[in-house]
């Protein structure tokens, strides 16, 4: 007999992965700003306080430089921190951390010691919170030797991606967009991990390849239905980690389809986007028939006022007019 999916939201999906962390393994704890009674500022952490007590849901004050690098510690000295920082603009005040100590001491250690530390924390705008606390910045931290970043776009990953960061010995970010927070789905109740390794083709197609992340997916499965109508089939490839990146996927894709447009909500300049077309060019060129094509964010500080920041941002009519451009009639 066959188990009913579980309709939940990607908000209860990271909730249910913390459980079933701090459940399975003692080593395991939570810290960050407001994670234990205010139940954490987009509310993924409420009621694990008082399942789990202080000793194991831990309140910080407001420094991220510091908490970050206690998380680091922690993990050397062989516990399962999970540190969350509340949005991602934040996580330049422990950059250093990050990157100069999670990222290289099992390097430079010649593999003696491991950091298996998480990071969590939001990212993305949509929520009219304004130019500093709307930042996509998972590209930036793609760029980095020694770390993994992961950016669940499904309730499924939101799920379980957790429980596969924990497993692995190096340190793993965890990129959650803001959005997608209230986005509900139904959950296959059979499906028990994921790995962070492998992209993933959402929707096939045979016209052009759309490669994005995060709460860029539902707008291309929303475009793809779209372009759909007018006779243009779009596959769409949910990246899911940005480091290391699976190109095979992506390749095999444009192989297929033979155009390609990346969707990401980061900066054009620099970007994650950026990286994907450049290997394209050096490892799939002639299996292009159209130059690759980015939708990104404006090069703008994101704004606040709503229109505004819906300009700024890529949207689904965005994503179907670059298609076109891409697919030409005939």
């Amino acid at each position: 007999m066959s188990t009913p999916p579980v309709r939940l939201t990607y908000r209860e999906a990271c909730r249910l992965a913390l459980r079933d962390a701090l459940h399975a393994d003692p080593r395991c704890f939570v810290m960050g700003e407001d994670v234990g009674k205010y139940g954490g500022c987009y509310g993924v952490t409420k009621g694990l306080l008082e399942a789990f007590g202080p000793e194991r849901i831990r309140d910080t004050p407001l420094a991220e430089n510091g908490f970050v690098g206690a998380g680091v510690g922690a993990a050397l000295a062989g516990l399962r921190p999970i540190v969350e920082i509340m949005t991602c603009n934040f996580s330049l005040l422990s950059l250093d951390q990050i990157m100069n100590n999670a990222a290289t001491l099992s390097h430079m250690s010649g593999g003696q010691w491991s950091v298996p530390l998480v990071i969590r924390m939001a990212t993305g705008g949509g929520r009219q919170l304004a130019a500093q606390h709307s930042h996509s910045l998972e590209g930036w931290y793609a760029h980095i030797p020694g770390l993994k970043v992961a950016v669940p776009g499904t309730v499924e990953d939101a799920r379980h991606m957790l429980a596969a960061a924990l497993a692995d010995p190096n340190p793993v970010l965890i990129f959650e967009h803001v959005v997608l927070y209230n986005a509900e789905d139904d959950l296959d109740t059979t499906v028990t991990g994921v790995d962070l390794s492998h992209a993933r083709v959402m929707r096939p197609g045979t016209d052009v390849s759309l490669v994005t992340y995060g709460n860029s997916l539902p707008k291309c499965l929303a475009a793809a239905a779209r372009l759909a109508a007018k006779g243009i089939e779009a596959e769409v490839i949910d990246l899911r980690v940005l480091r290391p990146l699976d190109m095979d996927t992506v390749i095999a894709s444009v192989s297929r389809t033979h155009r390609c447009v990346i969707v990401d909500e980061g900066w054009k300049s620099g970007s994650i986007s950026a990286e994907i077309a450049a290997r394209l060019a050096e490892d799939a060129l002639y299996e292009l028939d159209a130059p690759v094509r980015r939708v990104c964010a404006r090069e703008v500080p994101v704004p606040y006022a709503a229109h505004m920041e819906e300009a700024a941002l890529p949207q689904v009519h965005d994503i179907v007019a670059t298609v076109h451009a891409v697919v030409k009639p005939g």
